[in-house]
């Protein structure tokens, strides 16, 4: 079993990596490589991992690495929402023509592999019903979304033709993440936990009011993991699930905090707004009916009380 994972360097590349070299083995078989591509050199903590630093837009990139002739794809390689929607040439860049270069890699090779194509719900725009069933038309109304909504048709497509076998997965926003803030719209997200967790102040730029679904990092990587070993033909045509996750109000967010951490943490918190971040916030869906997801496997966090102990367990363990 190989494996090729883009975006290897990054949070979820690299907890993704942890969690298949601590399972040892993807579709019954025992894993034997496992490939990290990035445009920096990943870590690599194993004899099993290689890294390899590639721009998938680049002329024959993705074809050099196609060649290592992967079973599963994760392809994870992103500029996040609130970049791509700042460089439009950047996010069309990595998050468009990279993906149709791996996709075309694919489709020239012999083989079919399993690709796992991490999505978002950033393809789905307002106005939107509560809660969003799994037949809503997807309109995004941000670059990122719609660059993220060709790559679903394209894996829905090159699935239908046989090029591969694709999975293809909408993430709701993943937090708490462990690390320094990205260029995300979404990061405060993440940062109104982590950073109070971690002794530091945080600016909550959007009101506390604002409702939207979230999934750990563990979560997530069990989400991938079920992506790469499920039984596909059910799916039919209809190749891209949107995930569970568990969705609270900011508000809510911070009463979880507070009962897992206690009130000196949430005094942490300031309200600080950022119409330009409330703005592109505003047009992200707040809840789902993700029946079809749950009937194929895929498991949410309990609650988000859990997803701030997930963060603690996995990413805080000095601190609490």
């Amino acid at each position: 079993m190989r494996v090729l994972i883009t975006g290897g360097a990054g949070m979820l590349g690299r907890k993704l990596t942890r969690g298949l070299l601590e399972r040892g083995h993807l579709r019954g078989e025992n894993i034997d490589a496992i490939h990290l591509v990035d445009l920096v050199e990943a870590p690599v903590d194993s004899e099993v991992c290689a890294a390899h630093v590639a721009d998938l837009s680049r002329p024959g990139e993705a074809e050099a690495l196609i060649a290592l002739e992967p079973d599963v794809v994760f392809h994870l390689a992103a500029v996040v929402s609130a970049e791509a929607e700042a460089d439009f040439d950047k996010g069309m860049a990595v998050n468009l023509d990279g993906t149709r270069a791996l996709f075309d890699a694919i489709r020239r090779s012999p083989a079919a592999p399993r690709l796992v194509y991490a999505s978002s719900i950033a393809v789905f725009g307002a106005p939107f019903p509560d809660p969003i069933p799994d037949d809503f038309h997807p309109t995004p109304l941000t670059s990122y979304g719609t660059q993220k909504l060709i790559g679903e048709a394209l894996l829905a497509d090159y699935s239908r033709r046989g090029f591969l076998d694709g999975v293809g997965i909408r993430l709701p926003t993943i937090s708490v993440r462990p690390g320094a803030p990205n260029a995300a719209a979404s990061s405060f997200f993440s940062g109104i936990i982590r950073e109070p967790l971690n002794g530091l102040e945080a600016e909550l730029p959007v009101g506390r009011g604002v409702r939207h679904p979230h999934a750990s990092p563990r979560a997530a990587v069990g989400f991938m993991v079920h992506a790469g070993e499920m039984d596909t033909a059910p799916l039919g045509g209809r190749r891209n699930l949107t995930m569970p996750g568990v969705s609270v109000t900011v508000g809510e967010q911070i009463e979880a905090l507070g009962r897992v951490a206690g009130p000196e943490a949430v005094a942490l918190i300031s309200d600080s707004p950022d119409p330009a971040v409330a703005d592109i916030v505003a047009g992200w869906p707040p809840r789902f009916d993700t029946a079809r997801a749950d009937a194929f496997g895929f498991v949410a966090d309990d609650s988000y009380d859990d997803i701030i102990r997930a963060y603690i367990d996995d990413d805080l363990p000095h601190r609490m």
